[in-house]
């Protein structure tokens, strides 16, 4: 029965520092003693234990450091680092993944396989990047926590200070219907990663592709490099607005007049932009049009004729439709 008594007292001081084993032991077996009966039983003993609680728990009331790694002062301001600094580092990760695909050569490759490429390497930076601000944000908390000589275990805001009803005063509601979640931002810079990529290198990705019993094999472009090259700062500033876009509305969290009305000069402009590209009767290869003019049984200008005003037709659809549901949620309630 004794030994149960300082296997337990055992239990508890080894998870305190040095110093203090001894006169913690002592302080324990004293008031294990007051509970006690002077003839007690195991049965007892093993209640007045049951009693003390986990020596784990009991000796995190006796240490002088928290014996965890992000304690409850702390918790609230640790996870709102995270939700703050993650979305930024996978957001500039993802327009570090844009700007080398645009500026990188690539070989030519179907356009599925840069896709999903572009996907992937996307998908693995942000996961690497959480990792890393998930390491170096929780080490750095854990550090600020054992140097708080402070005794007071109330929960810090974002702030580092005590919660006041006055916080709330801070708090922005968002509705659910006007609310922007960072898959949408995330999916944005992706899309405009792979478009990019496709548009700059276009002779390479897009055309005609053959099996030749090995796979397919890039046979004849679709597009006119050099032409498209023409356009190349119209089209850097359409990828500039689309970024900051993307940025605003993490930014903002919710559709607002504002942003809707960003993103209606944004629809316009990328727009005009496609429209003046793919109404240049030079954009198109002469084999291509010809080629996928004689597969739909149609003359190559009517084949370019409606790839031309399909093409555009469709753009301007889902350009107003976006408009417009930018409009719509921002008047949402």
């Amino acid at each position: 029965m004794m030994n149960l008594i300082e296997v337990y007292i055992g239990e508890v001081t080894r998870r305190l520092p040095e110093k203090n084993r001894e006169d913690i032991a002592l302080e324990l077996r004293s008031a294990i003693g007051d509970m006690l009966p002077e003839e007690y039983t195991e049965e007892e003993v093993k209640g007045v234990l049951a009693e003390m609680g986990n020596p784990a728990v009991l000796a995190s009331n006796y240490s002088e450091r928290p014996m965890h790694l992000i304690g409850p002062r702390y918790y609230d301001v640790y996870i709102s680092l995270i939700k703050m600094i993650l979305p930024i580092a996978a957001t500039i990760s993802l327009i570090s993944l844009v700007a080398e695909y645009i500026f990188t050569p690539t070989e030519g490759r179907a356009v599925m396989d840069i896709v999903l490429t572009i996907m992937g390497e996307g998908i693995w930076r942000i996961l690497e990047v959480g990792m890393h601000v998930f390491f170096w944000l929780t080490l750095t908390i854990a550090i600020i926590e054992r140097a708080d000589k402070g005794k007071d275990p109330a929960p810090l805001t974002t702030e580092m200070k005590k919660w006041t009803p006055d916080d709330l005063k801070k708090i922005t509601y968002i509705p659910k219907k006007r609310a922007i979640s960072k898959y949408e931002v995330f999916g944005s810079l992706l899309w405009t990663a792979i478009w990019a990529t496709v548009y700059f290198y276009a002779n390479k990705l897009l055309g005609i592709y053959e099996n030749n019993g090995d796979g397919l094999v890039f046979v004849t472009p679709s597009m006119n490099q050099e032409v498209l090259n023409a356009y190349w700062p119209a089209v850097i500033i359409v990828i500039g607005l689309e970024i900051a876009l993307a940025l605003y509305k993490l930014l903002k969290k919710q559709w607002t007049r504002k942003l809707a009305i960003f993103n209606t000069i944004y629809e316009i402009i990328a727009t005009v932009v496609f429209i003046v590209i793919v109404t240049n009767p030079n954009v198109f290869q002469s084999e291509f049009v010809s080629y996928t003019a004689d597969l739909f049984s149609v003359s190559p200008d009517q084949f370019a004729a409606r790839i031309v005003w399909g093409s555009s037709a469709i753009f301007l659809f889902f350009a107003g439709l976006n408009s417009f549901e930018g409009f719509r949620k921002s008047r949402a309630q």
